[in-house]
């Protein structure tokens, strides 16, 4: 893609991880990211959330090159991270088909399926069941 077509199109990205989701999109500047309207580092206290997130970017080596505006929802702290990293990567790959192999490598195109398992009945937890006695 030319430099003139990317600077006026915005990429849209959704990622998903346990019960969060992130809709981002991406524009070129100068590598701000807001997250729910608020700046990154307010957003995520922890470092290393934050270097989670923007691992494709690096993978891709597009750091400081492009605004990424999230709108998050759902689950906690981590789960959104995931999401975000995830949402990320797959509109960088609309960005660019060739990023395909580098983010494919970090693993961060596969959508993270685990999610907390439902408590059953007759358990204390989803599989912690209360202690037998024989007697």
């Amino acid at each position: 893609m030319n430099a003139q077509a990317v600077s006026t199109k915005r990429f849209y990205g959704t990622g998903r991880r346990k019960t969060s989701v992130a809709r981002l999109y991406l524009t070129p500047g100068d590598g701000q990211i807001l997250v729910n309207k608020r700046e990154f580092n307010a957003y995520f206290g922890r470092e290393t959330l934050r270097m989670m997130i923007q691992q494709p970017v690096e993978a891709t080596g597009n750091l400081g090159k492009f605004n990424v505006c999230v709108n998050v929802k759902g689950g906690g702290l981590a789960g959104q991270a995931g999401a975000i990293r995830h949402g990320l990567a797959r509109a960088l790959l609309i960005l660019n088909p060739d990023y395909r192999k580098p983010l494919n490598k970090g693993g961060f195109l596969t959508r993270d399926s685990r999610k907390v398992e439902r408590k059953k009945y007759g358990h204390r937890k989803a599989r912690k069941k209360s202690q037998y006695s024989k007697r």
